[in-house]
Protein backbone atom coordinates (compact mmCIF):
# COMPACT_ATOMS: atom_id res chain seq x y z
CA UNK A 1 0.00 0.00 0.00
CA UNK A 2 2.70 2.53 0.97
CA UNK A 3 4.62 2.02 -2.28
CA UNK A 4 1.58 3.30 -4.21
CA UNK A 5 1.03 6.37 -2.04
CA UNK A 6 2.09 8.72 -4.88
CA UNK A 7 -0.55 7.26 -7.22
CA UNK A 8 -3.20 7.46 -4.50
CA UNK A 9 -2.19 11.09 -3.96
CA UNK A 10 -2.74 11.91 -7.64
CA UNK A 11 -6.13 10.16 -7.61
CA UNK A 12 -7.10 12.10 -4.46
CA UNK A 13 -6.16 15.33 -6.25
CA UNK A 14 -8.51 14.52 -9.14
CA UNK A 15 -11.37 13.78 -6.72
CA UNK A 16 -10.72 17.01 -4.75
CA UNK A 17 -10.71 19.18 -7.88
CA UNK A 18 -13.82 17.56 -9.35
CA UNK A 19 -15.65 18.08 -6.04
CA UNK A 20 -15.97 21.77 -6.90
CA UNK A 21 -13.82 23.04 -4.02
CA UNK A 22 -11.52 25.96 -5.04
CA UNK A 23 -8.65 24.51 -7.07
CA UNK A 24 -5.66 26.06 -5.28
CA UNK A 25 -7.02 25.00 -1.86
CA UNK A 26 -7.74 21.50 -3.19
CA UNK A 27 -4.16 21.10 -4.43
CA UNK A 28 -2.59 22.47 -1.22
CA UNK A 29 -4.95 20.47 1.01
CA UNK A 30 -4.15 17.18 -0.70
CA UNK A 31 -0.42 18.01 -0.44
CA UNK A 32 -0.68 18.73 3.32
CA UNK A 33 -2.69 15.57 3.98
CA UNK A 34 -0.34 13.26 2.08
CA UNK A 35 2.78 14.93 3.50
CA UNK A 36 1.59 14.04 7.04
CA UNK A 37 0.46 10.59 5.90
CA UNK A 38 3.81 9.85 4.24
CA UNK A 39 5.69 11.11 7.31
CA UNK A 40 3.60 8.96 9.70
CA UNK A 41 4.05 5.86 7.52
CA UNK A 42 7.80 6.49 7.30
CA UNK A 43 7.94 6.73 3.48
CA UNK A 44 8.70 10.45 3.20
CA UNK A 45 11.40 12.69 4.63
CA UNK A 46 9.37 15.65 5.86
CA UNK A 47 12.47 17.88 5.89
CA UNK A 48 11.99 18.07 2.10
CA UNK A 49 9.20 20.57 2.79
CA UNK A 50 11.86 23.02 3.91
CA UNK A 51 12.19 23.88 0.21
CA UNK A 52 8.62 25.20 0.14
CA UNK A 53 9.65 28.70 1.28
CA UNK A 54 12.32 28.80 -1.39
CA UNK A 55 9.77 27.82 -4.04
CA UNK A 56 7.34 30.52 -2.90
CA UNK A 57 10.12 33.13 -2.96
CA UNK A 58 11.17 31.92 -6.43
CA UNK A 59 7.61 32.35 -7.67
CA UNK A 60 7.29 35.86 -6.26
CA UNK A 61 10.63 36.87 -7.78
CA UNK A 62 10.07 35.18 -11.16
CA UNK A 63 10.55 37.94 -13.74
CA UNK A 64 8.98 35.83 -16.50
CA UNK A 65 5.63 35.45 -14.73
CA UNK A 66 5.38 39.20 -14.01
CA UNK A 67 4.25 39.56 -17.64
CA UNK A 68 1.02 37.63 -16.91
CA UNK A 69 -0.91 40.33 -14.97
CA UNK A 70 0.15 43.05 -17.42
CA UNK A 71 -0.96 41.04 -20.47
CA UNK A 72 -4.22 40.22 -18.67
CA UNK A 73 -4.74 43.94 -17.96
CA UNK A 74 -4.13 44.74 -21.63
CA UNK A 75 -6.76 42.22 -22.70
CA UNK A 76 -9.23 43.30 -20.03
CA UNK A 77 -9.03 46.95 -21.15
CA UNK A 78 -9.71 45.93 -24.77
CA UNK A 79 -12.62 43.75 -23.68
CA UNK A 80 -14.26 46.30 -21.37
CA UNK A 81 -13.98 49.08 -23.98
CA UNK A 82 -16.11 47.05 -26.48
CA UNK A 83 -13.40 47.02 -29.17
CA UNK A 84 -14.29 43.37 -29.89
CA UNK A 85 -17.83 44.43 -30.78
CA UNK A 86 -16.59 46.93 -33.37
CA UNK A 87 -14.28 44.30 -34.91
CA UNK A 88 -17.05 41.69 -35.08
CA UNK A 89 -19.54 44.10 -36.60
CA UNK A 90 -17.10 45.28 -39.29
CA UNK A 91 -15.80 41.83 -40.21
CA UNK A 92 -19.32 40.35 -40.20
CA UNK A 93 -20.53 42.97 -42.68
CA UNK A 94 -17.39 42.44 -44.80
CA UNK A 95 -17.72 38.65 -45.20
CA UNK A 96 -21.40 38.09 -44.42
CA UNK A 97 -22.46 37.84 -48.08
CA UNK A 98 -20.28 34.75 -48.62
CA UNK A 99 -21.48 31.20 -47.87
CA UNK A 100 -19.98 30.61 -44.43
CA UNK A 101 -18.90 34.26 -44.39
CA UNK A 102 -20.06 34.97 -40.85
CA UNK A 103 -18.13 31.91 -39.66
CA UNK A 104 -15.02 33.15 -41.48
CA UNK A 105 -15.37 36.59 -39.89
CA UNK A 106 -15.72 35.06 -36.40
CA UNK A 107 -12.52 33.00 -36.86
CA UNK A 108 -10.57 36.00 -38.20
CA UNK A 109 -11.80 38.23 -35.37
CA UNK A 110 -10.93 35.44 -32.90
CA UNK A 111 -7.39 35.37 -34.30
CA UNK A 112 -7.05 39.16 -34.04
CA UNK A 113 -8.42 39.23 -30.51
CA UNK A 114 -6.17 36.30 -29.57
CA UNK A 115 -3.10 38.22 -30.67
CA UNK A 116 -4.20 41.41 -28.90
CA UNK A 117 -5.95 40.18 -25.73
CA UNK A 118 -5.10 36.49 -25.17
CA UNK A 119 -8.13 36.09 -22.85
CA UNK A 120 -10.27 33.13 -23.87
CA UNK A 121 -13.26 33.81 -21.61
CA UNK A 122 -13.65 37.44 -22.69
CA UNK A 123 -13.43 36.55 -26.39
CA UNK A 124 -15.92 33.67 -26.22
CA UNK A 125 -18.44 35.68 -24.20
CA UNK A 126 -18.13 38.73 -26.49
CA UNK A 127 -18.61 36.67 -29.65
CA UNK A 128 -21.35 34.59 -28.05
CA UNK A 129 -23.35 37.73 -27.24
CA UNK A 130 -22.68 39.60 -30.51
CA UNK A 131 -21.94 37.15 -33.34
CA UNK A 132 -23.97 34.10 -32.33
CA UNK A 133 -27.43 35.76 -32.49
CA UNK A 134 -26.50 37.23 -35.89
CA UNK A 135 -25.43 33.80 -37.18
CA UNK A 136 -28.70 32.26 -35.96
CA UNK A 137 -30.77 35.01 -37.61
CA UNK A 138 -28.88 34.33 -40.85
CA UNK A 139 -29.98 30.69 -40.72
CA UNK A 140 -26.81 29.00 -39.42
CA UNK A 141 -27.08 25.54 -37.89
CA UNK A 142 -26.98 26.21 -34.09
CA UNK A 143 -24.41 23.47 -33.43
CA UNK A 144 -22.11 24.71 -36.22
CA UNK A 145 -22.39 28.33 -35.09
CA UNK A 146 -21.68 27.38 -31.47
CA UNK A 147 -18.64 25.30 -32.47
CA UNK A 148 -17.18 28.15 -34.52
CA UNK A 149 -17.62 30.71 -31.72
CA UNK A 150 -16.18 28.39 -29.04
CA UNK A 151 -13.18 27.41 -31.13
CA UNK A 152 -12.33 30.91 -32.38
CA UNK A 153 -12.28 32.08 -28.77
CA UNK A 154 -9.69 29.47 -27.76
CA UNK A 155 -7.13 30.79 -30.26
CA UNK A 156 -6.01 33.10 -27.46
CA UNK A 157 -4.20 30.14 -25.89
CA UNK A 158 -1.91 29.35 -28.83
CA UNK A 159 -1.49 32.67 -30.65
CA UNK A 160 0.93 34.88 -28.66
CA UNK A 161 0.82 36.69 -26.36
CA UNK A 162 -0.98 34.21 -24.10
CA UNK A 163 -0.79 33.25 -20.45
CA UNK A 164 -0.50 29.57 -21.44
CA UNK A 165 2.68 30.24 -23.43
CA UNK A 166 4.20 32.31 -20.59
CA UNK A 167 3.52 29.53 -18.05
CA UNK A 168 4.75 26.87 -20.50
CA UNK A 169 7.93 28.84 -21.20
CA UNK A 170 8.72 28.90 -17.47
CA UNK A 171 7.89 25.19 -16.99
CA UNK A 172 9.78 24.01 -20.09
CA UNK A 173 12.81 26.20 -19.32
CA UNK A 174 13.03 24.70 -15.81
CA UNK A 175 12.60 21.18 -17.26
CA UNK A 176 15.30 21.86 -19.87
CA UNK A 177 17.74 23.07 -17.22
CA UNK A 178 16.95 20.02 -15.04
CA UNK A 179 17.58 17.72 -18.01
CA UNK A 180 20.94 19.43 -18.66
CA UNK A 181 21.97 18.98 -15.00
CA UNK A 182 21.13 15.28 -15.21
CA UNK A 183 23.28 15.04 -18.35
CA UNK A 184 26.21 16.45 -16.36
CA UNK A 185 26.11 19.95 -17.92
CA UNK A 186 26.56 22.69 -15.36
CA UNK A 187 26.76 25.60 -17.81
CA UNK A 188 23.11 25.30 -18.68
CA UNK A 189 21.04 27.12 -21.29
CA UNK A 190 17.65 28.65 -20.51
CA UNK A 191 14.64 29.15 -22.75
CA UNK A 192 12.83 32.49 -23.03
CA UNK A 193 9.22 33.50 -23.42
CA UNK A 194 10.18 35.17 -26.70
CA UNK A 195 11.31 31.83 -28.15
CA UNK A 196 7.97 30.23 -27.31
CA UNK A 197 6.05 33.21 -28.70
CA UNK A 198 8.03 32.91 -31.94
CA UNK A 199 7.54 29.13 -32.04
CA UNK A 200 3.76 29.42 -31.60
CA UNK A 201 3.11 31.90 -34.44
CA UNK A 202 3.19 29.46 -37.39
CA UNK A 203 1.29 26.65 -35.59
CA UNK A 204 -1.31 29.22 -34.46
CA UNK A 205 -1.77 30.47 -38.03
CA UNK A 206 -1.91 26.83 -39.20
CA UNK A 207 -4.87 26.21 -36.88
CA UNK A 208 -6.61 29.35 -38.19
CA UNK A 209 -6.09 28.08 -41.75
CA UNK A 210 -7.48 24.64 -40.87
CA UNK A 211 -10.59 26.24 -39.32
CA UNK A 212 -11.15 28.48 -42.36
CA UNK A 213 -10.73 25.57 -44.80
CA UNK A 214 -13.20 23.48 -42.78
CA UNK A 215 -15.79 26.29 -42.79
CA UNK A 216 -15.40 26.86 -46.56
CA UNK A 217 -15.60 23.13 -47.37
CA UNK A 218 -18.57 22.52 -45.05
CA UNK A 219 -20.31 25.61 -46.43
CA UNK A 220 -19.86 24.25 -49.97
CA UNK A 221 -20.99 20.69 -49.09
CA UNK A 222 -23.86 21.69 -46.79
CA UNK A 223 -24.96 25.19 -47.88
CA UNK A 224 -28.13 25.06 -45.77
CA UNK A 225 -26.05 24.99 -42.56
CA UNK A 226 -24.07 28.17 -43.32
CA UNK A 227 -26.04 30.34 -45.78
CA UNK A 228 -24.94 33.81 -46.87
CA UNK A 229 -26.13 36.47 -44.42
CA UNK A 230 -28.91 38.58 -45.86
CA UNK A 231 -29.97 40.54 -42.80
CA UNK A 232 -29.94 44.09 -44.13
CA UNK A 233 -26.40 45.05 -43.04
CA UNK A 234 -24.55 47.55 -45.22
CA UNK A 235 -21.10 46.45 -46.35
CA UNK A 236 -18.47 48.63 -44.63
CA UNK A 237 -16.34 50.98 -46.71
CA UNK A 238 -12.56 50.92 -46.68
CA UNK A 239 -12.33 53.65 -44.03
CA UNK A 240 -14.51 51.68 -41.58
CA UNK A 241 -12.50 48.51 -42.15
CA UNK A 242 -9.21 50.32 -41.61
CA UNK A 243 -10.49 52.06 -38.46
CA UNK A 244 -11.57 48.73 -36.96
CA UNK A 245 -8.61 46.55 -37.98
CA UNK A 246 -5.53 48.80 -38.07
CA UNK A 247 -5.37 49.72 -34.31
CA UNK A 248 -5.40 46.07 -33.09
CA UNK A 249 -2.91 45.06 -35.78
CA UNK A 250 -0.57 47.91 -34.81
CA UNK A 251 -0.88 46.87 -31.16
CA UNK A 252 0.01 43.28 -32.10
CA UNK A 253 3.06 44.42 -34.06
CA UNK A 254 4.16 46.72 -31.24
CA UNK A 255 3.96 43.98 -28.59
CA UNK A 256 5.23 40.96 -30.54
CA UNK A 257 7.69 43.02 -32.58
CA UNK A 258 9.29 44.38 -29.41
CA UNK A 259 9.67 40.86 -27.97
CA UNK A 260 10.76 39.03 -31.12
CA UNK A 261 13.04 41.87 -32.19
CA UNK A 262 14.86 41.75 -28.86
CA UNK A 263 13.98 45.38 -28.12
CA UNK A 264 12.01 44.61 -24.95
CA UNK A 265 11.45 41.82 -22.46
CA UNK A 266 7.94 40.26 -22.36
CA UNK A 267 7.10 42.31 -19.25
CA UNK A 268 8.20 45.57 -20.91
CA UNK A 269 6.32 44.66 -24.10
CA UNK A 270 3.22 43.84 -22.04
CA UNK A 271 3.44 47.35 -20.53
CA UNK A 272 3.60 48.79 -24.04
CA UNK A 273 0.54 46.71 -24.91
CA UNK A 274 -1.38 47.93 -21.86
CA UNK A 275 -0.66 51.58 -22.76
CA UNK A 276 -1.66 50.86 -26.38
CA UNK A 277 -4.90 49.23 -25.21
CA UNK A 278 -5.63 52.26 -23.01
CA UNK A 279 -5.16 54.62 -25.99
CA UNK A 280 -7.43 52.42 -28.14
CA UNK A 281 -10.04 52.48 -25.37
CA UNK A 282 -9.77 56.28 -25.22
CA UNK A 283 -10.44 56.55 -28.96
CA UNK A 284 -13.43 54.21 -28.64
CA UNK A 285 -15.09 56.20 -25.83
CA UNK A 286 -14.91 59.62 -27.44
CA UNK A 287 -11.41 61.16 -27.16
CA UNK A 288 -10.46 63.01 -30.36
CA UNK A 289 -8.82 60.34 -32.60
CA UNK A 290 -6.21 62.87 -33.76
CA UNK A 291 -5.04 63.44 -30.18
CA UNK A 292 -4.80 59.68 -29.61
CA UNK A 293 -2.94 59.21 -32.89
CA UNK A 294 -0.56 62.08 -32.08
CA UNK A 295 0.16 60.67 -28.61
CA UNK A 296 0.71 57.13 -29.95
CA UNK A 297 3.01 58.42 -32.71
CA UNK A 298 5.00 60.46 -30.17
CA UNK A 299 5.53 57.42 -27.94
CA UNK A 300 6.52 55.21 -30.90
CA UNK A 301 9.01 57.80 -32.21
CA UNK A 302 10.38 58.28 -28.68
CA UNK A 303 10.91 54.55 -28.28
CA UNK A 304 12.67 54.18 -31.64
CA UNK A 305 14.89 57.27 -31.32
CA UNK A 306 15.81 56.70 -27.68
CA UNK A 307 16.82 53.15 -28.55
CA UNK A 308 18.89 54.21 -31.57
CA UNK A 309 20.35 57.43 -30.11
CA UNK A 310 20.28 57.26 -26.29
CA UNK A 311 20.99 60.46 -24.37
CA UNK A 312 22.36 60.64 -20.80
CA UNK A 313 21.65 64.21 -19.64
CA UNK A 314 23.52 63.68 -16.36
CA UNK A 315 26.86 63.41 -18.24
CA UNK A 316 29.15 66.43 -18.02
CA UNK A 317 30.48 66.12 -21.59
CA UNK A 318 27.12 66.55 -23.38
CA UNK A 319 27.19 68.96 -26.30
CA UNK A 320 24.48 71.07 -27.95
CA UNK A 321 23.25 68.10 -30.02
CA UNK A 322 22.68 65.95 -26.93
CA UNK A 323 20.78 68.75 -25.17
CA UNK A 324 18.64 69.36 -28.26
CA UNK A 325 17.86 65.64 -28.50
CA UNK A 326 17.06 65.55 -24.78
CA UNK A 327 14.65 68.45 -25.19
CA UNK A 328 13.00 66.77 -28.20
CA UNK A 329 12.66 63.50 -26.29
CA UNK A 330 11.09 65.40 -23.36
CA UNK A 331 8.58 67.03 -25.73
CA UNK A 332 7.65 63.63 -27.21
CA UNK A 333 7.22 62.18 -23.70
CA UNK A 334 4.95 65.09 -22.67
CA UNK A 335 2.78 64.68 -25.80
CA UNK A 336 2.54 60.90 -25.29
CA UNK A 337 1.78 61.18 -21.58
CA UNK A 338 -0.84 63.83 -22.31
CA UNK A 339 -2.71 61.44 -24.62
CA UNK A 340 -2.38 58.62 -22.08
CA UNK A 341 -3.68 60.93 -19.33
CA UNK A 342 -6.74 61.89 -21.42
CA UNK A 343 -7.48 58.24 -22.20
CA UNK A 344 -7.00 57.25 -18.56
CA UNK A 345 -9.33 60.00 -17.30
CA UNK A 346 -12.03 58.98 -19.81
CA UNK A 347 -11.60 55.29 -18.92
CA UNK A 348 -11.95 56.06 -15.21
CA UNK A 349 -15.06 58.14 -15.91
CA UNK A 350 -16.62 55.25 -17.87
CA UNK A 351 -15.45 52.76 -15.18
CA UNK A 352 -13.52 50.77 -17.79
CA UNK A 353 -10.36 50.82 -15.67
CA UNK A 354 -12.26 49.72 -12.54
CA UNK A 355 -13.73 46.68 -14.30
CA UNK A 356 -10.45 45.85 -16.07
CA UNK A 357 -8.44 45.97 -12.82
CA UNK A 358 -11.01 43.82 -11.07
CA UNK A 359 -10.80 41.17 -13.83
CA UNK A 360 -7.00 41.34 -13.80
CA UNK A 361 -6.72 40.89 -10.04
CA UNK A 362 -9.16 37.97 -10.04
CA UNK A 363 -7.43 36.08 -12.85
CA UNK A 364 -3.89 36.83 -11.63
CA UNK A 365 -4.70 35.70 -8.09
CA UNK A 366 -6.19 32.45 -9.43
CA UNK A 367 -3.17 31.69 -11.61
CA UNK A 368 -0.51 32.47 -9.00
CA UNK A 369 -2.36 30.69 -6.18
CA UNK A 370 -2.57 27.59 -8.39
CA UNK A 371 1.14 27.76 -9.27
CA UNK A 372 2.10 28.20 -5.61
CA UNK A 373 -0.10 25.29 -4.49
CA UNK A 374 1.24 23.14 -7.35
CA UNK A 375 4.79 23.75 -6.11
CA UNK A 376 3.75 22.36 -2.71
CA UNK A 377 2.02 19.38 -4.35
CA UNK A 378 5.02 18.52 -6.55
CA UNK A 379 7.38 18.63 -3.52
CA UNK A 380 5.25 16.06 -1.68
CA UNK A 381 4.76 13.98 -4.84
CA UNK A 382 8.55 13.86 -5.37
CA UNK A 383 9.05 12.99 -1.69
CA UNK A 384 6.73 10.01 -2.11
CA UNK A 385 8.75 8.77 -5.10
CA UNK A 386 6.32 9.92 -7.80
CA UNK A 387 8.96 11.57 -9.98
CA UNK A 388 11.05 8.38 -10.18
CA UNK A 389 7.93 6.35 -10.98
CA UNK A 390 7.00 8.71 -13.85
CA UNK A 391 10.54 8.64 -15.29
CA UNK A 392 10.67 4.83 -15.04
CA UNK A 393 7.26 4.52 -16.72
CA UNK A 394 8.18 6.78 -19.66
CA UNK A 395 11.59 5.14 -20.20
CA UNK A 396 10.06 1.64 -20.34
CA UNK A 397 7.13 2.35 -22.66
CA UNK A 398 7.19 0.56 -26.04
CA UNK A 399 8.11 2.76 -28.99
CA UNK A 400 11.02 4.59 -27.34
CA UNK A 401 10.95 8.42 -27.28
CA UNK A 402 7.99 8.65 -29.69
CA UNK A 403 6.01 6.08 -27.69
CA UNK A 404 6.65 8.04 -24.48
CA UNK A 405 5.60 11.31 -26.15
CA UNK A 406 2.45 9.72 -27.56
CA UNK A 407 1.54 8.43 -24.09
CA UNK A 408 2.06 11.89 -22.51
CA UNK A 409 0.03 13.61 -25.25
CA UNK A 410 -2.88 11.18 -24.78
CA UNK A 411 -2.64 11.51 -20.98
CA UNK A 412 -2.67 15.33 -21.17
CA UNK A 413 -5.60 15.20 -23.62
CA UNK A 414 -7.62 13.00 -21.24
CA UNK A 415 -6.75 15.22 -18.26
CA UNK A 416 -8.03 18.16 -20.31
CA UNK A 417 -11.55 16.74 -20.00
CA UNK A 418 -11.42 17.40 -16.25
CA UNK A 419 -8.64 19.90 -15.43
CA UNK A 420 -7.76 23.46 -16.42
CA UNK A 421 -4.62 24.19 -18.47
CA UNK A 422 -2.95 25.91 -15.49
CA UNK A 423 -3.30 22.83 -13.29
CA UNK A 424 -1.98 20.49 -16.00
CA UNK A 425 0.90 22.85 -16.83
CA UNK A 426 2.18 23.31 -13.29
CA UNK A 427 1.42 19.86 -11.83
CA UNK A 428 1.84 17.28 -14.61
CA UNK A 429 4.30 18.82 -17.08
CA UNK A 430 7.18 19.40 -14.60
CA UNK A 431 7.05 15.64 -13.87
CA UNK A 432 7.15 14.41 -17.49
CA UNK A 433 8.96 17.14 -19.46
CA UNK A 434 12.54 16.54 -18.13
CA UNK A 435 12.38 12.84 -19.04
CA UNK A 436 11.02 13.59 -22.52
CA UNK A 437 13.80 16.15 -23.10
CA UNK A 438 16.41 13.62 -21.91
CA UNK A 439 14.98 11.20 -24.49
CA UNK A 440 15.97 13.65 -27.22
CA UNK A 441 12.84 15.75 -27.86
CA UNK A 442 13.43 19.42 -28.65
CA UNK A 443 12.03 21.41 -25.70
CA UNK A 444 10.53 24.22 -27.80
CA UNK A 445 8.87 21.84 -30.26
CA UNK A 446 7.65 19.75 -27.32
CA UNK A 447 6.23 22.86 -25.63
CA UNK A 448 4.24 23.86 -28.73
CA UNK A 449 2.81 20.34 -29.14
CA UNK A 450 1.69 20.47 -25.50
CA UNK A 451 0.30 24.00 -25.96
CA UNK A 452 -1.98 22.90 -28.83
CA UNK A 453 -2.98 19.86 -26.78
CA UNK A 454 -3.78 22.02 -23.75
CA UNK A 455 -5.80 24.34 -25.97
CA UNK A 456 -8.23 21.47 -26.58
CA UNK A 457 -8.94 21.36 -22.80
CA UNK A 458 -11.10 24.45 -23.36
CA UNK A 459 -13.30 22.52 -25.79
CA UNK A 460 -13.52 19.00 -24.38
CA UNK A 461 -16.69 18.25 -22.40
CA UNK A 462 -17.77 18.02 -19.66
CA UNK A 463 -15.53 20.72 -18.11
CA UNK A 464 -14.28 22.66 -21.16
CA UNK A 465 -14.17 26.29 -20.05
CA UNK A 466 -15.15 27.68 -23.45
CA UNK A 467 -18.27 25.54 -23.33
CA UNK A 468 -19.21 27.08 -19.97
CA UNK A 469 -18.44 30.61 -21.19
CA UNK A 470 -20.62 30.15 -24.28
CA UNK A 471 -23.40 28.48 -22.32
CA UNK A 472 -23.60 31.58 -20.13
CA UNK A 473 -23.64 33.99 -23.11
CA UNK A 474 -25.60 32.01 -25.73
CA UNK A 475 -29.31 32.56 -26.48
CA UNK A 476 -31.66 30.23 -24.61
CA UNK A 477 -32.74 28.41 -27.78
CA UNK A 478 -29.27 26.83 -28.08
CA UNK A 479 -29.09 23.60 -26.09
CA UNK A 480 -25.97 22.51 -24.22
CA UNK A 481 -25.89 19.35 -26.33
CA UNK A 482 -25.70 21.47 -29.50
CA UNK A 483 -22.67 23.31 -28.11
CA UNK A 484 -20.96 19.99 -27.33
CA UNK A 485 -21.85 18.65 -30.78
CA UNK A 486 -20.51 21.77 -32.50
CA UNK A 487 -17.01 21.60 -31.03
CA UNK A 488 -16.32 17.95 -31.95
CA UNK A 489 -15.10 18.67 -35.54
CA UNK A 490 -12.83 21.42 -34.24
CA UNK A 491 -11.29 19.11 -31.62
CA UNK A 492 -10.50 16.76 -34.53
CA UNK A 493 -8.95 19.70 -36.45
CA UNK A 494 -6.74 20.48 -33.46
CA UNK A 495 -5.62 16.84 -33.47
CA UNK A 496 -4.75 17.30 -37.16
CA UNK A 497 -2.77 20.42 -36.20
CA UNK A 498 -0.83 18.44 -33.59
CA UNK A 499 -0.04 15.72 -36.15
CA UNK A 500 1.17 18.31 -38.69
CA UNK A 501 3.48 20.00 -36.15
CA UNK A 502 4.69 16.54 -35.04
CA UNK A 503 5.41 15.50 -38.65
CA UNK A 504 6.96 18.87 -39.58
CA UNK A 505 8.91 20.12 -36.53
CA UNK A 506 10.23 23.12 -38.49
CA UNK A 507 6.78 24.73 -38.08
CA UNK A 508 7.66 25.26 -34.41
CA UNK A 509 11.46 25.47 -34.53
CA UNK A 510 12.28 27.53 -37.64
CA UNK A 511 11.19 31.00 -36.48
CA UNK A 512 12.77 30.90 -32.99
CA UNK A 513 16.00 29.55 -34.52
CA UNK A 514 16.02 32.38 -37.07
CA UNK A 515 15.24 35.13 -34.54
CA UNK A 516 17.22 33.91 -31.49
Amino acid sequence: MTQYLDLIMFAALMVAILSGFPVSFSIAGVAVGFAYLGWMLGVMDVSLLGALGQRAFGLIGNTVLIAIPVFVLMGAILEKSKIAEELLDTMGRSFGQLRGGLGISVVLVGALLAASTGIVGATVVAMGMIALPTMLRAGYNPAVASGIVCTAGTLGQIIPPSTLLIILADVMSNAYQQAQYEQGKFSVEALSVGQFFAAAILPGLLLVLLYLLYILIRGALRPAEMPPADIGLAKPDRREVMAAIVPPVLLIFAVLGAILGGVATPTEAASVGAIGALLMAGRKIGINPRLILLGAAALIVLGLLAGAFPVRLQRSDNGALEWMLGGFYTLLAVVGLGAVGLALRASIRERIIHDALNSTLTMTAMIFATILAAGFFSLVFIGLGGEDRVAHLLENLPGGPNGALLFVMLFVFILGFFLDFVEISVIVLPLVAPTLILMGHDPIWLGILLAINLQTSFLTPPFGFSLFYLRAAAPKEIATGQIYQGVVPFIALQAVGILLVWAMPFLATWLPAALF
